[in-house]
């Protein structure tokens, strides 16, 4: 089959697939001929891409979604809470239980909800990022949802089989989550981490989507962590 029709006839769901990562992971999927659904509190249709309103932290939410959808091929969840990055001391307990809620019950309640309709050979792929493994003052809190994350992956690698689950685990990518396309702030910021960095420059969506693809698409991969960070963790 042609690569550029390599998710021909397959439904990938992207949950967090609105913006940002998860919108590139979609709109790359559909480009290979994939049916794309994405999911998200605010979800809207654009693009050809299909959208249903879900909440990932009410798992009600997520069942009648994926009642609505059907079979899934490949299930991508690339949600996460915006939280900043507090210090111990000044660690609240609202940042703390939104992070866990959405980044890492989140995942497990969407795969859990999603067990019924996933195909027998159906890829799963979670979201973590390099802070799982580069550690710092102020990094505590998404540190360990992180490498949670990673763990169940692995975990629900073995236990779901012959289903595969992977995860990415992005470096610092050039979305929204860094301010409005082509500001100051933004631009000066992503030059700023790119020079730090062994490629000289930050990630963009479709180098971060490229890797989702990858594990989606290839079968003999299960149970691993996949770096995309530009060497930022070197």
């Amino acid at each position: 089959m042609s690569l550029a029709y390599a998710f021909q006839s397959q439904r990938v769901v992207v949950i967090g697939g609105s913006s940002g990562i998860g919108r590139g992971v979609a709109l790359a999927a559909k480009a290979q001929g994939a049916e794309v659904v994405v999911l998200g509190r605010s979800a809207k249709a654009t693009d050809g891409l299909r959208a249903i309103a879900a909440d990932i932290a009410n798992p009600a939410s997520l069942a009648r979604a994926f009642a609505e959808i059907g079979q899934i091929d490949h299930l991508v969840i690339t949600a996460g809470a915006r939280v900043g990055s507090s210090k111990l001391a000044d660690l609240t307990s609202t940042d703390l239980e939104l992070t866990y809620q959405i980044k890492l019950f989140g995942a497990l309640y969407a795969i859990q909800a999603a067990l019924p309709y996933l195909a027998p050979t159906a890829s799963i792929t979670l979201t973590s990022g390099l802070l799982s493994r580069k550690f710092g003052a102020g990094n505590l809190l998404k540190s360990t949802a992180n490498a949670a994350v990673e763990a169940a992956g692995k975990s629900l690698a073995k236990e779901l089989a012959p289903r595969r689950v992977n995860v990415i685990s992005p470096g610092v990518i050039d979305t929204e989550l860094w301010g409005e396309a082509g500001s100051e702030q933004r631009t000066a910021t992503m030059a700023r981490i790119g020079a730090g960095l062994p490629v000289s420059r930050v990630g963009q969506t479709d180098d971060i989507a490229a890797a989702y693809l990858l594990v989606m698409q290839n079968g003999f991969m299960t149970g691993a962590v996949v770096d995309v960070e530009g060497g930022g963790l070197l």
